[in-house]
């Protein structure tokens, strides 16, 4: 009988895993599903949050011949019948790759804050700051992690009008060297970002950021991003899932609970072989794709899996357009003092950015394989 494979979600990981699939095996009736008919490359969000417009890319230009693509938003899916219900549609399946990535996660005290976890909210957001921009306004951003740099940066080069605040609990980018930490304030310095620190927030209404410890923090508008949360899919469907909501999964990107299963990217609680918790990261999504593709492919062909082989090198933090951070780390992702900064390292962000596109479309660096039939 014809394996039926289905891949929820078409962002780096599942468009990537889906490929590969289709690249790995023949004979198998394969569905990418997704939300949406465009790929969204994430990365670029707070790009487009500044106003800025990326090129669109048509998920039916990127998929391999042999790949059925269904356009609609997952409500439920039962392991135990093996289906997948897009509204009334049903779709069936022997395995399930489940790569619904990561979302904004706003508690309820900061719902007057925009957000840059997606592209509509993306999108709407770089109107409203253009709106201020015009006015001279100040523009908040809640969140001292790499998403929070990353915007505050692009929002304040882009609009040189804009007063923007950056709101953080400590310095800017915790998990970076002290070296890559005073590169990032020497650069809000020069594009004049003002940067509160000792900063929890209690409230944001729509004229200011409350903190906790009295202080309001006056902007006409605020961005959160201070982490992300994942659906409430598999949870819902009784995956085994951790706090997070992420499904939790064997060396080989294969669920706990259900072995006909996978999770990969942001919605993976995976680790590394010595037990590291990976970070929702591209960088971790696409070999975590890769990876899964190749466990599936290699038990429907009568073969031993491989497990997850992973270990980190950099982290690549875009600061506007004509300059970077290149943060080296070691295997485990903490820092080493070497950094690339400047035009050289906005050019390797750029570089490292197109490549993860590519590597969706063409997912084959990771191994090499001769496409198998399933049995």
């Amino acid at each position: 009988m014809t394996q039926r494979i289905i891949v929820l979600g078409a962002g780096y990981a599942g468009l990537t895993a889906a490929n590969r699939l289709a690249r790995r095996l023949r004979g198998v009736e394969m569905t990418l599903v997704n939300d949406r008919p465009t790929f969204v490359e994430r990365v670029r969000l707070h790009q487009v949050a500044a106003g800025q417009r990326p090129k669109e890319h048509l998920l039916a230009d990127r998929v391999r011949d042999g790949i059925g693509l269904s356009i609609g938003r997952v409500t439920a899916i039962d392991p135990d019948r093996h289906e997948v219900r897009l509204g009334d549609d049903v779709l069936g399946y022997d395995t399930l790759v489940y790569a619904l990535g990561s979302t904004a996660s706003v508690p309820e005290r900061a719902r007057a804050a925009l957000t840059v976890a997606g592209a509509e909210d993306s999108t709407e957001a770089g109107k409203r700051i253009a709106d201020l921009a015009a006015e001279r306004g100040t523009l908040a951003v809640v969140g001292g992690g790499l998403t929070g740099i990353e915007a505050a940066a692009e929002f304040a080069e882009t609009h040189p009008g804009l007063r923007v605040r950056l709101v953080t609990h400590g310095e800017p980018g915790p998990g970076l060297s002290a070296n890559g930490q005073r590169h990032v304030r020497r650069v809000f310095d020069r594009l004049g970002v003002e940067v509160v620190t000792d900063a929890a927030v209690e409230e944001v209404r729509e004229d200011a950021v409350v903190l906790r410890d009295g202080r309001e923090i006056s902007a006409g508008l605020t961005v959160w991003s201070t982490g992300f949360g994942v659906p409430e899919a598999a949870r819902r469907a009784g995956l085994e899932v951790d706090e997070r909501g992420r499904v939790r999964v064997d060396s080989t990107l294969r669920s706990r609970s259900h072995p006909d299963v996978y999770a990969i990217g942001d919605a993976a609680a995976a680790t590394r072989a010595n037990g590291v918790e990976l970070r929702m990261a591209c960088a971790t999504g696409l070999p975590s794709a890769c990876c899964a593709a190749d466990a599936i492919a290699a038990r429907l062909t009568g073969r031993e899996p491989r497990p997850l082989r992973f270990r980190y090198v950099n982290q690549c933090v875009s600061l506007g357009r004509r300059d970077a951070l290149i943060q080296y780390v070691d295997a485990d992702d903490r820092p080493h003092r070497t950094i690339i900064t400047g035009r050289a390292a906005a050019r390797y962000k750029e570089a490292i950015v197109r490549g993860a596109l590519a590597m969706t479309a063409k997912p084959g660096p990771y191994s090499a394989a001769r496409r198998r039939a399933a049995e």
